[in-house]
């Protein structure tokens, strides 16, 4: 039979697979490559950092059927991940950040030179306030990325709460059908018990009568003969 901790055993061995994958991207090509390659990157880190999210939320399933003693430190290890979870996904929030940064100031670097009457030219303020409106845009994209992300924490929290609730129900019936079980094997020792005995009173009610019917044979010959 597996172990009770062999599935999240499983899970987190994936989660700090996608966890080191993460790490080499912002550390290496997110950081590094610069264009559509540093983009790309920063795609194939999104992906991971919701892999990386299911893994969590498998473990936190799997941990339901763990045994409580030892839970404690499993409950330990989920806290950890959580931790790098959201600290590489800082990470690569800040890195959305510089890089919406630097392309904007690419662009400025190509726009014609201010004057003195007017230091940003028409076009750098319009790229300016494109860039602006880009970076609000995508905060109030996180933003409530993060806020389904609670609410689906949430829903997952209960849903685990109802399995839990379910699943000691499951439990005290087998209980009950095992104290049944329990009961009715002895009440069928009982009632073997009975009929054993009911079969010596017969066997003993039999051998009286014999000897009853016996002794009336004897003394009627006896009587007979005399």
């Amino acid at each position: 039979m597996d172990s009770p901790t062999a599935l999240f055993d499983s899970y987190e061995q994936d989660f700090q697979q996608i966890i080191a994958s993460i790490r080499d991207k912002l550390e290496g090509d997110a950081k590094d490559e610069r264009g559509e390659q540093r983009k790309a990157a920063l795609r194939r880190v999104e992906l991971e950092l919701d892999e990386a999210d299911e893994m969590v939320s498998q473990m936190e399933i799997e941990i339901q059927g763990i045994p409580q003693s030892l839970r404690p430190a499993y409950q330990t290890r989920i806290k950890a991940a959580k931790a790098d979870l959201q600290r590489y996904k800082k990470v690569s929030k800040d890195t959305h950040t510089q890089l919406a940064r630097a392309d904007l100031l690419g662009s400025r670097a190509g726009a014609h030179t201010p004057t003195l009457d007017e230091p940003y030219g028409s076009s750098d303020r319009t790229r300016l306030l494109a860039g602006t409106a880009l970076l609000e845009d995508g905060s109030r994209r996180l933003q409530d990325s993060q806020r389904i992300a609670l609410e689906t924490e949430e829903q997952g929290a209960d849903i685990l709460r109802s399995l839990r609730g379910q699943r000691e129900q499951i439990q005290n019936s087998r209980d009950t059908l095992q104290r049944a079980d329990t009961s009715i094997d002895r009440a069928s020792g009982t009632l073997k018990k009975m009929i054993r005995r009911m079969y010596q009173q017969r066997v003993v009610t039999g051998a009286i009568i014999a000897v009853l019917v016996l002794l009336i044979l004897v003394i009627l010959w006896f009587k007979l003969i005399r």
